[in-house]
């Protein structure tokens, strides 16, 4: 029992600051861009471009490169794409040519698309199903977490040490833990441990892999019930969150009078919201939702939703207004989508066959993903045509399908009638 607890613990501290650190190689770009749209004369849609370089191999990958993980193992691949993903973004700066940023945050969204199932995979393997919700809504601070760090020290580098500098330093210290993963991040079968309250699964795993050799396909995964659901929900999450991290900044700034380095400090209240909503949803819904995980989850989108229109309805009364509802809106938002794209796709598969968990966790997150890799170009030419209010109304109605999609969900859920594990078929 020692040696479980030493290990979950561990993996769960290695896993948390890894993916923590790899918004240090995203969040730079928001803070930035700025700068760059003043000294480099790079226009809004060329800066949403930017956004899509970076954000759309992370969705596209994550579907295509889904099984890497499960061939290789969560530790193997976590570790060398955050290494892979350091390397890609370490001379940045040095740079003044927009194809190659391009390729640089095209490399880059490359190597993290791997980050998430994995580290996900890695860390649900140590727990038993009782816990799931609790734990990794606690872990899914990491996601929050990270994009408050990497912001602050975006900010500070670009205070102290100028723009170009912003992606350096965090991609030398992510060197170092991509090594620190591929030492401690270990799995259960690689240490010769049973965790308790998994023993179930373990044996379906087996049973169902030595039955079938043949990973299922993408489209088997697709046809499973709730999975187009959950996926159209994440997408529509998704890009609101990446609207907020990549634009907010600059709204708070042209928009809001903010100056430059308190728009990019400020703009951490919807993160900060995120970490507090990822950490007490999970409890929430273990606590009051037991058995309709989808239900609850579909409320707090439309609070989210609420949030963000409070948010644009009273954005000239202030700091305290805007604070508010900008951490209300994130709270709301962040809870959601990491049990979406987390424990809700694993448990959809896990439990009748281990092989897929990874490509599940890569499909519905990668296809969430898609939104955030499309939305700059869009939200680039909205504000371009209609102002900042459009990027808003875009946001409000996104977040609104996405309560609609988890109601869906959670409909077919009732439906059926029966635990999830009952009726998934053609894994």
């Amino acid at each position: 029992m020692a040696s479980l607890k030493y290990y979950q613990v561990t993996v769960f501290v290695c896993g948390w600051i890894s993916y923590a650190s790899t918004y240090c190689l995203r969040k730079p770009l928001g803070v930035i861009k700025a700068d760059l749209h003043k000294f480099m004369n790079l226009t809004t849609t060329q800066l949403g471009w930017l956004d899509t370089a970076l954000l759309f191999p992370y969705a596209v990958m994550q579907m295509i490169l889904g099984p890497v993980g499960d061939k290789y193992g969560a530790r193997k691949t976590f570790g060398v794409c955050i290494i892979l993903s350091a390397l890609s973004m370490i001379f940045f700066g040095y740079f003044s040519n927009f194809v190659i940023w391009f390729i640089l945050l095209f490399l880059n969204g490359t190597a993290q698309s791997q980050c998430w199932p994995n580290v996900t995979k890695g860390v649900l393997g140590w727990f038993s199903d009782s816990v799931r919700n609790s734990m990794f809504g606690m872990f899914g601070t990491c996601a929050f977490a990270g994009g408050i760090i990497g912001t602050m020290i975006a900010v500070y580098i670009q205070a102290n040490y100028g723009w170009r500098q912003v992606y350096f330093y965090p991609a030398a210290g992510m060197i170092f833990l991509g090594v620190f993963t591929l030492l401690f991040f270990k799995q259960p079968d690689e240490v010769g441990i049973q965790v308790p309250g998994r023993e179930a699964a373990d044996s379906t795993s087996k049973s169902a892999s030595a039955t079938d050799s043949e990973k299922p396909k993408m489209w088997d995964l697709w046809k499973l019930p709730m999975i187009p659901e959950v996926s159209i929900a994440v997408f529509c999450l998704k890009v609101v969150r990446y609207c907020m991290y990549m634009w907010l900044p600059m709204y708070l700034l042209q928009a809001l009078n903010y100056s430059t380095t308190m728009s990019g400090v400020f703009s951490t209240v919807f993160e900060i919201g995120g970490v507090t909503g990822s950490a007490l949803i999970g409890f929430a819904l273990d606590r009051y939702y037991k058995g309709q995980t989808l239900r609850g989850i579909a409320f707090f989108v439309l609070l989210s939703t609420v949030g963000l229109v409070l948010f644009m309805l009273t954005s000239s009364w202030g700091v305290f207004f805007n604070s508010v509802f900008m951490f209300m809106a994130g709270f709301f938002n962040a809870g959601p989508d990491i049990l979406l794209c987390g424990t809700v796709p694993a448990e959809l598969v896990e439990k009748h066959n281990k092989n897929a968990a990874t490509a599940t966790i890569g499909l519905v997150n990668g296809f969430g993903s898609i939104g955030t890799c499309i939305e700059g170009p869009i939200i680039g030419a909205i504000t371009a045509y209609t102002g900042w209010a459009g990027m808003f109304y875009l946001m409000i109605g996104l977040s609104a399908c996405g309560t609609l999609a988890t109601y869906k969900a959670e409909s077919i859920f009732r439906r059926i009638n029966k635990p999830t594990t009952d009726f998934i078929a053609g894994v």
